[in-house]
């Protein structure tokens, strides 16, 4: 089937190579314009726009995917379908319905519609997720699902572990919905579930809660957003590895007695920091930051 591929994270490369091992090997694909990175600020292309060209794929970033040249563009190709994953950016009609668009989304729709669905199953102490193949229409992710497959969310799943079993279960759903073209089916509105977007207060790990509950926070943003916490004076210390454990400390108390690495107390246990980052240092066991701590 003649493809055009709509993507641009990390995630989303681990589909893009499935797909291009199939016979639905996208003609092209379209990503975001090149943004800031790293500490020096320069501009640098998406993953996907470096997946594509490594695959030997032509590579497009306009500014929007709905303007004009990118309408004439998609014209000329053609394509039977336009598959979709983690684009990042609003697709308006007429491409909803001028094409074939399916997008894969790494939730069991329609449970975490919306822009973090991993971070927020984690979070949410969920038991399992998943991959859904949904046919785009002008909703939040409101589509109907044609394919879907379970994925256990283990105890120790941070969202790294998770999101490549789910990015290479997405590429195998979406070869198979673009093999044998299945049914869609509405959604369930009455199981609608929104995972909003991570904002800067997701981040901070409040000692008001309960240990198990910010265990849940960090392993849902390591390593690719980072939780913190306010140690003594007000510096934010880095957390990139955590365990709850039994504790009656007061909340807030930095623990340090007969433990190989320091704990926060919370408002039940205690989050025992096992992989820290100082402001300014690279990453470090916590039994190596509790040494040079002076609280």
């Amino acid at each position: 089937m003649r493809t055009v591929y709509l993507g641009t994270s990390e995630f989303a490369v681990a589909v893009l190579r499935r797909l291009a091992t199939s016979p639905h090997r996208p003609e092209l694909v379209l990503t975001r314009p090149d943004r800031p990175q790293g500490r020096g600020r320069h501009p640098g292309p998406p993953p996907v726009a470096v997946a594509a060209r490594e695959l030997g794929i032509a590579v497009e970033q306009p500014a929007s995917v709905n303007d004009e040249a990118t309408a004439r563009r998609l014209a000329e190709l053609a394509p039977e379908a336009i598959a979709v994953c983690a684009f990042g950016a609003l697709i308006k009609e007429p491409l909803l319905s001028d094409y074939l668009m399916l997008n894969v989304h790494p939730s069991l729709l329609p449970r975490w519609r919306g822009a973090a669905p991993i971070e927020r199953a984690i979070m949410a102490g969920d038991d399992e997720t998943g991959v859904s193949i949904m046919r785009m229409s002008a909703g939040l992710d409101s589509g109907p699902v044609c394919a879907q497959q379970r994925e256990p969310i283990g105890p120790d799943d941070d969202y790294g572990r998770l999101a490549a079993r789910l990015a290479a279960t997405g590429g195998e759903l979406l070869v198979g919905a673009l093999d044998e073209r299945p049914e869609c089916r509405p959604q369930d509105e009455t199981g609608v579930t929104y995972a909003e977007k991570i904002t800067a207060e997701d981040r901070r790990l409040d000692p008001a809660l309960s240990a198990e509950a910010l265990e849940r926070v960090v392993r849902a943003l390591s390593p690719h957003i980072g939780a913190w916490v306010e140690i003594g004076d007000g510096t934010r210390l880095g957390v990139l590895q955590a365990r709850a454990r039994p504790g009656n400390a007061p909340a807030g108390k930095v623990v340090t007695e007969g433990a190989s690495a320091p704990a926060i107390a919370c408002a039940e246990g205690e989050l025992q920091l096992l992989e820290v980052k100082p402001p300014g240092r690279r990453e470090m066991a916590g039994k190596d930051w509790l040494r040079g701590w002076r609280g």
